[in-house]
């Protein structure tokens, strides 16, 4: 009779594939004969038995154009930072010529936009390509001269 207050374990034979034919799982090891599952190091992840593979019929998404134009965006808060720290002269003619001599931006930058991000305190000349409504308002309050490039 057995006690149902006692757990019962039942453990079980771990199978030791390639241990003799007595073992159940001997000889072929349970992979059959010949065939490439039945090697070693085979891995078919994708492979779907010469039938077009899934990632090959569904359609490529998104876009790359080749003719990408890379533009350079600076805040005027980090422009009164460089004037602050005496990287920029007031002096200086800041176009996109500048920028890149001095590394504030990338070489590759085709051209520059001024975004509206802290405040412009000094007296600038800009020429760049494109501006933000902010930077605008805040150029005309400290009486900086602007160029907006045509391109």
């Amino acid at each position: 009779m057995i006690n149902l207050n006692e757990t019962i374990s039942i453990k079980r034979k771990k199978i030791r594939p390639g241990r003799g034919i007595g073992s159940g799982k001997g000889k072929t090891s349970g992979r059959g004969h010949k065939g490439q599952k039945s090697r070693s190091g085979v891995a078919i992840k994708s492979f779907e038995g010469g039938q077009m593979p899934l990632y090959r019929r569904l359609p490529k998404r998104g876009f790359n154009p080749i003719k990408s134009v890379y533009i350079a965006k600076i805040n005027i808060g980090k422009i009164q930072t460089l004037i602050d720290q005496k990287k920029i002269k007031l002096t200086d003619m800041i176009n996109i010529d500048f920028l890149k001599k001095n590394k504030i931006i990338n070489k590759n930058s085709q051209r520059v936009k001024i975004l509206g991000n802290g405040e412009l305190k000094d007296k600038i000349s800009l020429e760049v390509d494109s501006i933000s409504k902010s930077v605008k308002i805040q150029l005309e309050k400290t009486g900086s001269t602007l160029k907006i490039k045509n391109s």
